[in-house]
């Protein structure tokens, strides 16, 4: 492991043995501890405090700014699930190699998230807490990309079968929309508990 001392004199760990080509915002290409440094130097300009991440991040609809405005700085979606591996987290959530860089924090798996995130199961009746346990175990084996809004109407379809089926069990489609994005704050809820 290689360990990099950042500005806020925190120490970050790489792998060193991840082999894996990064490139600057102008193309160049870079080493994945120039890639940290970057990104360390970044993130401040998208957000101030884990808080903020964590509101940010728990919306599909700000959570797909925050990454296509990473993009426009020269991190790229590829890039980031690279820098991943670099990190032992391929099977995390992006949200937390982002905390870590940008604040130190502990890199948690997506089985840890789904698991405290099924505390709040209770507060849904039961044919939306299976709907949101499918949601899970998909967002576990495939990472936050499953969380996107553009990924309801097929998870429904996976699920149901027709989108009919779907709204005979969860409600009308504005009611399965709020489940389904409501639910994602408790992925990300209280970091301390994890």
């Amino acid at each position: 492991m290689i360990k990099i001392k950042l500005a806020d004199g925190k120490v970050r760990e790489l792998d060193s043995t991840v082999r894996t080509l990064f490139y600057s915002a102008d193309g160049t290409s870079i080493s994945s501890e120039e890639y940290l440094q970057n990104l360390f130097g970044t993130l401040p300009e998208i957000f101030n405090s884990e808080n903020e991440l964590r509101e940010i991040w728990s919306r599909p609809d700000t959570r797909k700014k925050l990454l296509e405005e990473l993009k426009e700085k020269g991190f790229a979606k590829e890039q980031l699930e690279e820098f991943q591996k670099v990190l032992h987290a391929e099977n995390s959530d992006l949200y937390d190699v982002l905390a870590y860089v940008s604040f130190h924090s502990t890199i948690v798996q997506r089985t840890q998230r789904a698991e405290n995130a099924k505390l709040f199961l209770s507060n849904y009746d039961a044919k939306q807490q299976e709907f949101l346990n499918f949601v899970l175990n998909k967002y576990v084996s495939s990472g936050v990309y499953e969380l996107d809004e553009e990924k309801l109407s097929p998870l429904l379809l996976l699920k149901y079968n027709a989108i009919t089926d779907a709204k005979k069990e969860l409600g009308d489609i504005a009611s399965i929309r709020n489940t389904f994005i409501g639910f994602q704050t408790h992925l990300y809820a209280n970091r301390m508990a994890i």
